[in-house]
């Protein structure tokens, strides 16, 4: 079977809007937390979120919107996007740069293209309300495709002629890493040759304040406090948006167009919790099972994983479950384990793209960003291995979780590419 490798990567995110800078925040440590002026107000509990920086989408008019003058994007492109669909063309044309990807690569039925979005709710909300107060034909022409679940493949498909296989992925917080397993499988299968994997989310006031309905929001108004996966005094996760961008190519591409590839994606595995809508099974047996068939699909020992980049949200139930999976999974190996979700915030379906990306650059750097904020260690995850700060270490094998709604859970398997 065809070997598959991540060739190209393209980041809008609270800590970076380009590989070397989020590069740099996983490094050093450094958040995207701000207090959200939306937020400040008594009636809202939550006060802090992972902002996207250098843009502007708060409007409802797509030609108000602000972004760096580096992207060029056309009119007719821009008025049947969404917020998250702005973030994600910018973060599409880095990848594509950064994979060195020509036209004639991209525009072709051997590429494809898998994305992950809850759709924007801030848009569906506006062309709902211009229906019901002023009427069905003052309603914009674009107004679905610009809101729904599948606008970023509605978008990105036609807007780079992508010809290959395309759709949407809903598994809520575990979709954009369905995206990668299944792109991994269409490559390994013969079915494509390229496929880009895309996540993006607004992360604005619609997308993230319904959170705070669950009771899943941090309600901490220091920055540095709101996020901390595997810390006793944790009381919720902090809300994200932006996009990440993934090429994923065989092995023949690869050495077809002469490119240096971050890591290659051993395999993947995935396994439902069966036990509750919205709460993670409290052994994580869901977890854990998805792990054993990344593993097992990968032919890695547990011993062999030196990082585990956890799904670990920074909620009361979720980090504990995931830590039992953890350890009915590795037992007495000790891989290192950190939540990268204490500097970003948690990208919804944008997460599983966007940290396996981050785990792609360390790998091709040479570091395990560390587990950031902790002051006191759960005292239910002290026999995992936790790093506080970054190690200069480069991974040869990671594991990436993701975990979403109705105990969809993914683990997907890295491995380095470049000699230690």
């Amino acid at each position: 079977m065809p070997r598959v490798f991540i060739t190209g990567l393209g980041f809008v995110t609270s800590i970076g809007n380009d590989a070397p800078s989020v590069a740099r925040s996983l490094r050093e440590l450094r958040h995207g937390f701000e207090l959200y002026p939306p937020f400040q107000k008594p009636e809202i509990p939550c006060k802090v979120v992972g902002t996207i920086k250098e843009f502007g989408a708060d409007s409802t008019d797509p030609e108000d919107w602000t972004f760096p003058t580096r992207y060029k994007i056309k009119r007719e492109l821009l008025r049947t996007m969404a917020p998250n669909g702005l973030f994600a063309h910018c973060a599409m044309l880095q990848a594509i740069e950064d994979a060195k990807l020509a036209e004639s690569d991209i525009a072709n039925p051997e590429t494809g293209l898998y994305a992950a979005s809850g759709g924007s709710p801030f848009l569906t909300n506006y062309h709902h309300e211009r229906l019901v107060k002023l009427g069905v034909m003052r309603c914009s022409p674009f107004g679905i495709v610009a809101s729904i679940a599948g606008t970023l493949n509605f978008n990105l498909v036609a807007a780079f002629k992508i010809a290959g296989s395309s759709c949407g992925f809903s598994s809520a917080c575990a979709s954009s890493a369905h995206a990668i397993g299944y792109a991994f499988d269409d490559l390994t299968l013969g079915r494509q040759k390229r496929m880009f994997v895309v996540g993006g989310e607004d992360g604005n006031t619609d997308a993230i304040l319904p959170f705070a309905g669950m009771r899943t929001l941090s309600l901490q108004s220091d920055p540095n406090l709101a996020s901390r996966p595997f810390d006793v005094g944790r009381d919720g996760f902090v809300g994200t948006g932006g996009s990440t961008v993934m090429v994923l190519e065989t092995e023949e591409e690869v050495q077809r167009r002469g490119v240096t590839p971050y890591a290659e994606v051993l395999g993947w595995g995935q396994a439902s919790d069966g036990y509750n809508v919205a709460i993670s099974h409290p052994e994580g047996d869901g977890s854990a099972a998805a792990m054993m068939r990344a593993l097992r699909a990968s032919q890695v020992a547990p011993e062999q994983v030196d990082y585990v980049n956890a799904h670990a949200t920074s909620t009361l139930i979720g980090d504990v479950s995931e830590a039992r999976a953890l350890r009915t999974v590795f037992q007495e190996a000790r891989p290192a384990v950190s939540s990268t979700k204490a500097l970003t915030g948690h990208g919804l379906s944008l997460a599983g793209v966007m940290e396996t990306a981050f785990c792609a650059l360390a790998m091709r750097e040479g570091f395990i960003p560390g587990s950031a904020h902790i002051q006191q260690l759960d005292p239910a995850c002290k026999d995992l291995r936790i790093p506080l700060k970054t190690e200069s270490t480069r991974p040869r094998i990671v594991v990436k979780n993701s975990s979403g709604f109705g105990g969809a859970n993914v683990a997907i398997v890295l491995k380095n590419v470049i000699a230690s």
